[in-house]
């Protein structure tokens, strides 16, 4: 009955004097990373709508690659200024952090997102379809796969360009979810970059049929771990009182000390505590693929259109990581003792349960999707050195791994046969001598992914496992070199096959791609190998980006 009175007085008083009511305080010109990314998404719809259907691709891509483009150069001018060190602090009202964590993981987002955009704009991979060139999705995602419709989109020469906007709203999500700074906040940015994937995950040109199951599961999946990580924030909320992190890791260090009297009943429980921070944690392992909430990632990565399983690969885990690591090192470092030892059993099963598991694939996307799940277990061993160190290596490692995923995921692109993609492991053998430099640059990917010298994998493995050491997690360090081991073991099988064994009679053939494509891998390898022959620099960038505003 009070609760009611209250609202009612609330209302009243709003009423009474409307010009009382604060208006909220936005620093847009923080916020404009974002802002660009989404205000480009909205037009975007908005092209869908008016633009004649023959205008649409280059419009679409004209404006997303713009779009990401100057968001990046945002990102850039908010470093120059100051706002990933002197100047980091909380902005739109202690919704978003402006740090030196968030700004590289933005910049990091921005420059993955403009890459895989060029492989969702490819044209040439395909054969012509009734005289019209096709891309890797769907000319008609809405109608039943196979049916009358479908087929006349096909034959209408229809391609999906809707695909742009799409990845701008995930990518807007992406960009918003490592830099929330509280939990609704948070849950939000999960949503509007989870629905987007999901669709984009069921749009395939190709194999319809197993797109939509893919994105059918994903949905599942996600919608359950979205569902676990919202009670994880009420139950939160319920022991401290308020969504924000620093207020909550105010309440873990010092208690309750303003008991809200709607909350003295929970405020300061324990119980709610662990087991929230333990479903919201569980929303987080599931968007990074660590064992044993990986399940879906096979599945994904198999079914999705290819250049949508790159992009999917390599941005996701940026932000989830990121993410995680914000709200392990600002919300709980008190609860430290608490989920380190999680944090470690997660860590050594997702490491070796990715890596032996990966042996038996006989598929490159389901073999890639395996490897991404051991590459998750190589970042928890930085996540948990809970030090600056740990921070910078992990930084450094997802700029570098998401290169190499979105490269590596590209080349399958562009091996061949009737059916379209030939993603059986079987179809690769001899590839080294049909397409000598395809060969070449996969195998320059799958090198980096095994960790070797001169590749931006081992700088990658070496700054996590260094910082892990130092942090006495030297038993996670040992794990970790073993699962290298192992992993290594399913890429070079790989490079064998494609350069010690005869080409079939019957094998694929390699597309020649567009620029777009080309450029894609060529930016891969680059980085790549910019990264293992000349680290240091970026490592010292990550280094200085290592500190989040509490």
């Amino acid at each position: 009955m009070s609760s009611v009175a209250s609202v009612h007085s609330l209302w009243t008083v709003a009423h009474g004097a409307p010009g009382k009511i604060p208006a909220p305080h936005i620093e847009y010109a923080q916020l404009a990373p974002t802002l660009i990314v989404l205000g480009a998404a909205v037009v975007g719809i908005v092209i869908e709508a008016f633009v004649p259907r023959r205008h649409r691709y280059y419009s679409q891509l004209l404006l997303t690659v713009v779009a990401l483009a100057a968001a990046f150069a945002a990102v850039i001018g908010l470093a120059a200024g100051g706002f990933g060190s002197a100047k980091a602090h909380i902005a739109a009202m202690g919704a978003l952090a402006v740090d030196g964590p968030a700004l590289f993981l933005q910049g990091t987002l921005l420059l993955v997102s403009l890459v895989a955009v060029f492989t969702f704009a490819e044209r040439r991979l395909d054969p012509a379809a009734h005289g019209k060139r096709v891309d890797s999705f769907a000319a008609q995602p809405a109608a039943v796969p196979g049916g009358a419709a479908e087929q006349a989109a096909v034959k209408a020469g229809f391609t999906t360009t809707e695909v742009f906007p799409i990845a701008l709203f995930a990518v807007g999500g992406m960009l918003v979810f490592p830099a929330a700074n509280d939990l609704l906040t948070l849950f939000i940015a999960l949503e509007v970059f989870s629905l987007p994937l999901y669709i984009l995950c069921a749009l395939a040109r190709r194999q319809r049929l197993l797109s939509q199951e893919a994105a059918v599961k994903y949905f599942l999946l996600g919608a359950f771990s979205s569902a676990f990580l919202l009670f994880g924030v009420a139950l939160l909320y319920g022991y401290a009182g308020t969504v924000t992190y620093a207020g909550i890791a105010e309440v873990i260090s010092d208690g309750a000390k303003q008991i809200d009297p709607a909350l003295a009943g929970t405020m300061g429980n324990d119980a709610l505590l662990l087991i929230g921070a333990a479903l919201v944690l569980m929303g987080l392992l599931f968007k990074v693929g660590a064992v044993p909430f990986h399940m879906w990632t096979p599945d994904v990565y198999q079914g999705a259109p290819t250049p949508v399983t790159g992009f999917m690969a390599a941005a996701t885990k940026v932000a989830a990581f990121g993410a995680l690591l914000r709200l392990l090192y600002v919300v709980l470092p008190g609860m430290r003792w608490d989920w380190q030892p999680v944090m470690w059993g997660v860590a050594i099963i997702t490491m070796l349960g990715g890596a032996i598991v990966a042996i038996t694939q006989t598929d490159i996307k389901r073999l890639l999707a395996y490897s991404s799940i051991a590459h998750a277990g190589f970042i928890l061993a930085g996540v948990i050195a809970t030090s600056e160190e740990g921070i910078s290596s992990v930084l450094f490692y997802l700029g570098a791994y998401s290169f190499v995923t979105l490269g590596a995921f590209a080349v399958v692109t562009l091996v061949r046969d009737a059916g379209g993609e030939a993603t059986q492991l079987s179809k690769w053998a001899g590839l080294g001598r049909r397409s000598p430099l395809v060969a070449a640059v996969f195998a320059v990917f799958l090198l980096a992914f095994a960790g070797i010298p001169l590749t931006s994998g081992f700088a990658g493995k070496f700054a996590v496992f260094k910082a892990a050491a130092q942090s006495g997690a030297g038993w996670l360090v040992v794990v970790g070199v073993l699962s290298s081991a192992i992993a290594a073991f399913f890429y070079i099988r790989v490079i064998v096959l494609m350069f010690f064994q005869e080409p079939k009679a019957d094998g694929p053939t390699v597309a020649v791609p567009s620029p777009l494509t080309t450029t894609a891998i060529a930016i891969g390898v680059a980085v790549t190998l910019v990264l293992g022959l000349a680290p240091q620099y970026f490592l010292d960038l990550a280094g200085q980006a290592g500190v989040f505003v509490r």
